[in-house]
């Protein structure tokens, strides 16, 4: 399997220039089943494979389930600030140091249950979202660009199931 798929395996985010209210359910559904998914593989990998990389060069499994839980904590922090500033300038984060942070070396079963409680209540209240709460943006500092609240459910419902088959492909020893 060539590197790209390895690093993309489910293809690189393309996003819509518009959703329907149907799409933004289904994309919230994917993001809801994210917890379930992940405690399913988690469990089913052996403590070597926790230390495995998905690619040369890429995280170990162990990584990009504390990942997860960073970055959608970040991103639940961005849907707050999108509700309640006006068209806020984000905070970024430099996700590769975080991946080596000292808790990251800690059991990835805390943040799974991260996870469960943050998507939890994430889909809450990504399911109150009115229209024009869809429409809401935020302003990421390094591109300057707008990044609507729709845009950003889509990315992370496309973020669950690309890590995930990260995992799958450590799980399955299709590397």
């Amino acid at each position: 399997m060539p590197d790209i798929d390895r690093q993309y395996p489910i293809g690189k985010f393309v996003p819509k220039e518009t959703y329907t209210a149907e799409e933004i359910k289904a994309l919230i559904d994917t993001i809801e089943a994210l917890p379930k998914k992940l405690e399913s593989v988690l469990y089913s990998l052996t403590p070597a494979k926790l230390e495995q990389p998905y690619r040369p060069g890429g995280w170990t499994a162990r990584q990009v389930i504390h990942h997860l839980a960073d970055s959608h904590m970040n991103s639940y922090i961005r849907c707050k600030w999108m509700l309640t500033e006006e068209t806020p300038v984000i905070k970024t984060y430099n996700e590769k140091a975080w991946a080596e942070t000292p808790e990251v070396n800690a059991d990835p079963a805390l943040s799974l249950a991260i996870i469960k409680a943050l998507h939890a209540k994430w889909c809450v209240l990504l399911r109150a979202l009115t229209g024009t709460d869809l429409n809401k943006a935020f302003i990421h500092p390094e591109t300057q660009r707008q990044v609507r609240f729709d845009r950003l459910i889509a990315l992370y419902a496309w973020h669950s199931e690309h890590h995930l088959a990260h995992l799958k492909l450590i799980a399955d020893c299709r590397l």
